[in-house]
């Protein structure tokens, strides 16, 4: 590690950190191998193939402020906040083997093993985890010569979160989406030596740092930290904005799937069966036993072509009278239902 070079990204923005990751890869600003390290509010990141819908529930993720964006690399959706921390190897992609995993992680592995975490092992396709759990998944994408590998690592993080936002709610979701593969998780925080155990996130980056860096002071290796530029810093921006914090990218990018909403009120069941595909609203079947005055027809239509999101779907609701098509039903859960809210 003595010439590896690496980043401390300072935004906790996921969409601005993967963009920032992004941009390194590809800029030619610094030469690989290097590494880079970063943490970020609440948010979860969907694989390159996945369905987001399919991945996040989206009334959980809505009411507490939880970012959702899309990654370069395959795999499964994660949840993060700040009680994680992440790290990034880019190497040439001739010295290393696609999917080999193990060997790129080694030195966070054993930077935690000296740590305390001394049970730490690298498993199946991608995880690190420690006795029988998971505390780190790892992706890898390769383009023009380059690799990189990113995982996470879970400190602190509030496991109740990773539960509310990743349990999708039991609409009935069919997609060719790729799913994630749900495995028990932990926080490694109660298996660091002690003097580490009272670390905040930011301590617990930099002793783990140091640990790989075999340093006992960040200012040795301050030749080899890189540091954002006001170019580096515009060319990211213009980077996430394109991508990670663009709708069609985070959602217009899932594959077709059907939607299959139903719930009974006392006015009478509502069972609406959606298509999207491109995150676009491509038909809409409302069945039911309700009664109302004007046709149903007319709620379909003022639905499809649009965006298959709450926000979107809200809206355009809102510009109809829905006690006409509903009666006896709450025009609030009607909202509710057709909004993909749980």
């Amino acid at each position: 590690m003595e010439k590896m070079k690496y980043v401390i990204i300072p935004t906790d923005d996921i969409r601005t950190n993967l963009a920032t990751e992004q941009y390194l890869m590809n800029s030619g600003k610094i030469e690989p191998p290097f590494m880079l390290f970063y943490i970020e509010k609440p948010c979860i990141i969907v694989g390159r193939n996945q369905n987001t819908m399919e991945e996040i529930n989206q009334k959980y993720c809505e009411e507490h402020n939880i970012t959702i964006t899309r990654r370069l690399s395959g795999g499964g959706a994660m949840y993060q906040d700040l009680g994680n921390m992440c790290f990034s190897f880019v190497v040439p992609s001739k010295d290393q083997k696609f999917g080999d995993f193990a060997s790129l992680v080694k030195p966070v592995v054993d930077a935690l093993h000296e740590m305390g975490v001394t049970k730490a092992e690298v498993t199946g396709r991608n995880d690190i985890v420690v006795a029988g759990k998971k505390f780190s998944g790892n992706a890898m994408y390769s383009r023009n010569g380059k690799t990189f590998s990113h995982g996470t690592l879970m400190f602190d993080v509030d496991t109740s979160a990773v539960e509310g936002a990743l349990k999708v709610p039991k609409d009935k979701i069919e997609s060719k989406g790729i799913k994630s593969v749900r495995s028990r998780v932990t926080n490694i925080k109660q298996y660091l030596k002690p003097e580490y155990q009272e670390l905040d996130i930011y301590g617990f980056r930099d002793e783990l740092i140091k640990h790989i860096y075999q340093v006992s002071d960040l200012n040795e290796i301050k030749d080899q930290q890189y540091q954002l530029d006001e170019e580096d810093i515009a060319a990211i921006e213009e980077l996430a904005q394109k991508n990670y914090k663009n709708w069609d990218w985070v959602f217009g990018k899932s594959p077709e799937f059907t939607v299959k909403r139903r719930r009974h009120f006392t006015g009478g069941t509502i069972d609406a069966r959606f298509k999207v595909d491109n995150g676009i609203i491509e038909s809409l079947n409302i069945y039911g036993d309700f009664f109302g005055t004007g046709d149903k027809q007319e709620v379909e239509q003022a639905l499809i072509g649009k965006k298959y999101e709450p926000d979107e779907i809200r809206k355009q609701l809102s510009e109809l009278d829905l006690k006409k098509y509903f009666v006896g039903i709450d025009e609030a859960d009607v909202v509710e239902l057709l909004a993909f809210q749980q």
